[in-house]
């Protein structure tokens, strides 16, 4: 049995899958004004390994990670660059996909962007509006939050105690100051918009999740994720638009990570205070940051520092030197307990540091044996983190490596330079990294 933490319960629920042992995981993914943070990456990282796990236990596992690039903060980063709101919100899209990549755990199986989901939007404020939970004035739609009477049942707050942070956009429009906008007439000044039943214009942030989740996953799929930062307003929102437009739950369990605390604070772009990925991975790599996310339980506030990035690379390290004297096949059966205890661990709201604490028991033991044990527990534990590399055998490059190292190649000589660093990127993910000679570019173990 698999249990975690359920925020609209404030308990551990059993994760039911669907028909075929499906699970449907949809986690909020980036709004695209910027490059992307560490603190961005943390439930990329939570949740690509949590399907990572599933997938090892049996389940069928869709994971979606949506781009919110229609946005007010899009808008408004745009204006004094002097670009697009469109421009702005592809360059920092690509850049995303480009960081998220050197993680090196693979893509999603959905990236759905807000722009190319206006249909679905739509009509869910369609149906909210059919079922007067909505009303439109001006051009704008409102949801009507009172309507809800299940409403802050996910955020556990007091409806008489919230606000949605729009106070003076269209407060005067609103028959309530707790009603938040579902759709946003076009203002002067606005590149993008699009013609809907009430008005030209875009779609408000909380609609376009609920909407491309539901046009992927269905309604009541098994896991919606994010950082706790969103519980209110956006989850809260999110749930009560599908509640009343669908009259039914949008997701089974609510799961929320942490967020990173640098300086004594929580990072963030819009704080200033942001670290971006791209230069995390560039300094440290990602088998040191994606241990220290792992060593700490997703649920709690995470310290961001030097120090604790360089405990990570000592523990990467470790596993590295104790992998040498593996051997192929299994591990003593003595030894598996502390397997079982790291899928235990896991299974017991995905608890990937006591699971790191099972799996060093391992290799405590490992280096206690004097003669070499089998690999094979350790390369399982390890897969399920995206750490697996970490024991892989050899130094040469395979044809898949230099079959890239080909297109960087080609790239360059087109002067498609973005191509050739996104090439050697993945290449990076891989655990290469290109060495350029009087010869020509070679592939040497990272």
């Amino acid at each position: 049995m698999i249990r975690l933490h359920d925020a609209r319960s404030a308990a551990l629920a059993e994760l039911r899958p669907g028909p075929g042992e499906r699970v449907g995981i949809y986690a909020c993914g980036p709004t695209v004004y910027g490059r992307v943070h560490v603190g961005n990456a943390r439930p990329f990282v939570v949740f690509s390994l949590l399907k990572r796990f599933l997938a090892h236990e049996g389940h069928d596992v869709t994971l979606v990670v949506n781009i919110t690039d229609v946005n007010d903060k899009i808008y408004d980063a745009a204006r004094p660059l002097g670009v697009t709101s469109v421009q702005l919100a592809a360059e920092m899209t690509a850049h995303y996909l480009a960081d998220t990549a050197a993680l090196g755990l693979g893509r999603p199986d959905a990236e759905p962007l807000a722009s190319e989901s206006i249909e679905g939007i739509v009509d869910l404020i369609a149906a909210l509006m059919q079922r007067d939970h909505a009303y439109a004035v001006d051009g704008d739609v409102y949801f009507r939050v009172r309507s809800d009477a299940e409403y802050g049942s996910l955020s556990h707050r007091a409806i008489d105690e919230m606000s949605q942070g729009e106070d003076g956009e269209g407060t005067a429009r609103k028959e309530d100051p707790l009603d938040f906008a579902l759709w946003k007439a076009q203002k002067e000044g606005e590149d993008s918009a699009w013609d809907a039943p009430w008005g030209r214009g875009r779609p408000g942030w909380h609609i376009e999740c609920s909407a491309m989740a539901e046009q992927l996953l269905g309604v009541g799929f098994e896991i919606h994720g994010g950082g706790n930062d969103l519980a209110f307003p956006h989850h809260e929102n999110e749930a009560a638009q599908t509640r009343m437009g669908r009259g039914a739950e949008l997701a089974q369990i609510w799961m929320h990570n942490g967020m990173l605390q640098l300086r004594g604070g929580t990072m963030g772009k819009s704080l200033g205070n942001a670290v971006r990925l791209h230069e995390v991975l560039d300094e440290v790599g990602r088998d040191a940051l994606i241990m220290l996310f792992a060593g700490a339980h997703y649920r709690q506030p995470m310290a961001f520092d030097d120090e604790r990035l360089a405990e990570a690379g000592a523990r990467i390290a470790r596993i590295r030197e104790a992998a040498r004297r593996l051997a192929d096949g299994e591990s003593p059966a003595d030894m598996r307990v502390h397997r079982d205890a790291f899928f235990a661990a896991l299974a017991d709201d995905f608890n990937t540091a006591t699971a790191l604490g099972a799996l060093f028991e391992w290799v405590r033991e490992a280096n206690r044996r004097g003669e070499p044990v089998g690999r094979a527990d350790l390369v399982e534990m390890l897969g399920v983190l995206g750490l697996e590399n970490l024991v892989e055998a050899g130094d040469e490059a395979g044809a898949p490596e230099h079959e890239l190292l080909q297109r960087r190649e080609a790239a360059r000589l087109a002067k498609d330079y973005a191509e050739a660093d996104r090439v050697r990127d993945e290449l990076g993910a891989m655990g290469w990294t290109v060495r350029d000679g009087p010869e020509g570019p070679s592939l040497v173990r990272a």
